[in-house]
């Protein structure tokens, strides 16, 4: 594992239970920094935070509660000191089913935490990186944003708003020293891959050059540069990850 320098940072993590999120949170520790983790996952979260390592802190929320979330950042900031980072990587797929048979509750539910949850966790942290004039948000998209797969009419409007709200508050935030960034992952192998049909996974598959998914590990390594000093020119963009499959 190459390391950044997260020496003195703080960083909240969504999704920090499993995934990528527990994969960029072990190596924002192994950098040196400290981390909080969210997720509503409670028995999961227990484990990621022996795997992380000493000093982690969790939260147990769902990020399509506002309240939840604004009360996570207020503890956040309180038992880390400052939150330096926000990596948001909690998310679903939702069922796979064409647009016209999709159900309405699971479009609801999906924006709920794709969209609504990630808006109210950039909302809750942006006030508390400006306190100290620095901040890294990097905010997990996905290249089905880009492209729209066929039977993921949902996830994939989805990420694209999470794109588009990325940009938005990137350049809302260019004069300052908060870098805003997201990156757009083709499929990972994670237990993501449980709520998606084999001839969904299979597609996927289908449209990856490198032939192969890609590993959490993979995109964490991308994930935790973007969180770094290191990242300072580069905000409002969105960065590939996706095996030679996206073409933009």
């Amino acid at each position: 594992m190459n390391q950044m320098d997260f020496r003195s940072r703080c960083a909240v993590v969504t999704g920090g239970a499993a995934g990528i999120g527990l994969a960029v949170a072990k190596r924002i520790v192994a950098s040196g920094g400290r981390v909080a983790l969210w997720d509503r996952d409670e028995h999961a979260l227990a484990a990621a935070r022996t795997a992380v390592g000493a000093g982690t802190v969790t939260h147990a929320l769902d990020v399509a509660d506002n309240a939840a979330v604004e009360s996570a950042a207020r503890a956040a900031e309180t038992e880390l000191g400052s939150v330096d980072v926000l990596v948001c990587s909690a998310g679903i797929t939702g069922p796979n089913a064409t647009t016209w048979e999709y159900p309405v509750d699971a479009w609801r539910q999906v924006f709920d935490v794709n969209v609504h949850g990630l808006f109210y966790c950039n909302r809750a942290i942006v006030p508390v990186m400006q306190k100290t004039g620095y901040g890294r948000i990097v905010n997990i998209a996905s290249v089905a944003g880009k492209e729209g797969n066929p039977n993921a009419p949902a996830y994939s409007a989805s990420k694209a708003a999470v794109i588009g709200l990325t940009k938005s508050l990137g350049k809302e935030l260019a004069k300052t020293n908060i870098r805003v960034n997201c990156v757009t992952p083709a499929a990972v192998r994670t237990a993501i891959f449980d709520q998606m049909t084999q001839q969904h996974i299979d597609f996927m598959l289908s449209k990856i050059p490198i032939g192969r998914f890609g590993s959490v590990d993979e995109i964490a390594s991308l994930v935790c540069w973007l969180a770094s000093e290191d990242c300072s020119f580069s905000t409002g963009s969105v960065f590939d990850a996706s095996g030679g499959r996206a073409t933009y």
